[in-house]
């Protein structure tokens, strides 16, 4: 059964992850200033509680969750609130932010905290524990974890699915998370089943990581059914419809959920940050970020405080060389160029690539062919040739009403494939933002 572990399509980019896999975790130095935009995780920006002048200290919450969908944000370093207003976000647009100017003399030592006692608090008090430390998904996504830990009375959770496959090029955060701090890991598992009363969890790790699986499968606590499984190297396995379908042979359906299937899914570095908030008291107010490519003199995996801007992320790795051309936030299969180095990592942000001339090299675009590659590619089994043909045509509505494109989930996977370098998945991006500002109220 083990050897039948596996997803159907999707392709097989190289992984690239040779520069930095090997490469322990390392603190980088505290940056002179933080900004901190209100909005970085799904749902709604949160709402500010300080203005300008304020004294903070590092992991006080400047900004509280406005809504079920969304999340407090904390000050990631001590200091004075310097400005409020729009700055670069890096989806490309402004945002509101705040700008922390952090003190240059501070131990940057936090706050005494009460650290919850996490054995002795209920379900709902473990999860307004993770609530109130704002963790949300670190693998990009940026949904707020406590709703994950509340399904819906009527939803029967039979297994947790730890996603530690990090399957997109380049980036080793996940990684080193397992390799580095397989304990952490351990306790974050520990407390998810408890909030969520599931009796196992499944870790699903990709071969290319030994170490990673060796330092988990060593730490695994006796008294729980936890159970680490290898998984072949394929993209987007780290995609959790994927992740469920090959280790549970589970279909999620068209529009559904994990908890449709009995599974809720949670990224390895959001565990981990989990079970910090408990051993620490701390917010989430850094994560693990991943400095890679050929462009950065010296790529690393490092502690990063989130709302530190990118120049002064790409400076305490050596800077940029002269090869460098173009930065890309999350790997190249996902991730997204950007144009303004002052833009902040946030905390979805698992890692900031810089790409070389030869590899974002322009390629001229051919028509279709039809030569179904996009079809064989695409992993949850959509006609991209269709919907390229609909998304350049301007008929959204038809893409979502006949097509599914709701199930889209922009994984690369069909412009990686097409012979014709037609960007399939960037038009489906455009269309569903288009779809969006339709049903937007006036």
């Amino acid at each position: 059964m083990r050897n039948a572990l596996r997803f159907r399509h999707g392709v097989h980019p190289p992984d690239s992850k040779t520069l930095t896999e090997s490469l322990r975790t390392k603190r980088m130095p505290f940056p002179d200033e933080v900004v901190l935009p209100l909005s970085q995780h799904a749902g709604n920006p949160a709402k500010l509680l300080v203005q300008v002048g304020d004294h903070i200290e590092r992991g006080d919450m400047i900004a509280a969750a406005d809504g079920f969908i969304s999340a407090p944000i904390h000050a990631s370093a001590s200091g004075v609130v310097e400005e409020i207003g729009l700055w670069p976000h890096p989806n490309g647009g402004y945002q509101d932010a705040v700008r922390i100017r952090v003190d240059p003399y501070s131990a940057q030592v936090p706050r005494a905290r009460l650290l919850p006692e996490w054995e002795g608090l209920s379900p709902k008090e473990l999860v307004d524990v993770v609530r109130d430390a704002g963790v949300v998904g670190l693998g990009g996504a940026a949904f707020p974890t406590y709703v994950k830990l509340m399904p819906r009375e009527d939803t029967d959770i039979e297994v947790l699915v730890v996603n530690g496959c990090e399957c997109e090029p380049y980036l080793t955060t996940d990684h080193r998370t397992m390799a580095d701090f397989p304990e952490r890991v351990h306790l974050g598992i520990r407390i998810m089943m408890k909030c969520l009363g599931v009796p196992r969890a499944l870790i699903g790790i990709e071969k290319n990581k030994p170490d990673a699986i060796e330092a988990i499968r060593k730490t695994c606590p006796d008294d729980l059914d936890v159970e680490v499984l290898p998984l072949t190297v394929k993209y987007p396995q780290g995609a959790e419809k994927m992740l469920i379908k090959a280790l549970l042979d589970r279909e999620v359906p068209s529009g559904g959920l994990p908890l449709d299937v009995g599974v809720v899914v949670q990224n390895v570095a959001s565990i981990a940050t989990i079970a910090e908030a408990f051993e620490t008291g701390l917010p989430l107010i850094e994560r693990i970020v991943t400095v890679t490519g050929e462009g950065v003199a010296k790529p690393a995996n490092l502690i990063v405080p989130v709302g530190t801007k990118l120049i002064d992320l790409i400076n305490a790795c050596g800077g940029l060389t002269k090869k460098a051309r173009e930065v890309v936030l999350g790997g190249p299969m996902m991730g997204t160029a950007v144009s303004n180095l002052d833009a902040p990592v946030l905390k979805g942000t698992t890692g900031v690539v810089v790409l070389t001339a030869r590899q974002i090299r322009a390629q001229r675009q051919y028509p279709c062919i039809r030569c179904g590659h996009c079809l064989d590619a695409c992993p949850v089994f959509l006609n991209p040739q269709k919907l390229g043909n609909l998304a350049m045509a301007g008929r959204h509505q038809e893409m979502q009403d006949e097509h599914h494109l709701r199930d889209c989930m922009l994984c690369g996977c069909c412009s990686y494939v097409c012979p014709s370098n037609i960007p399939l998945s960037q038009l489906f991006g455009a269309s569903r933002a288009a779809l969006k500002r339709t049903a937007a109220p006036a």
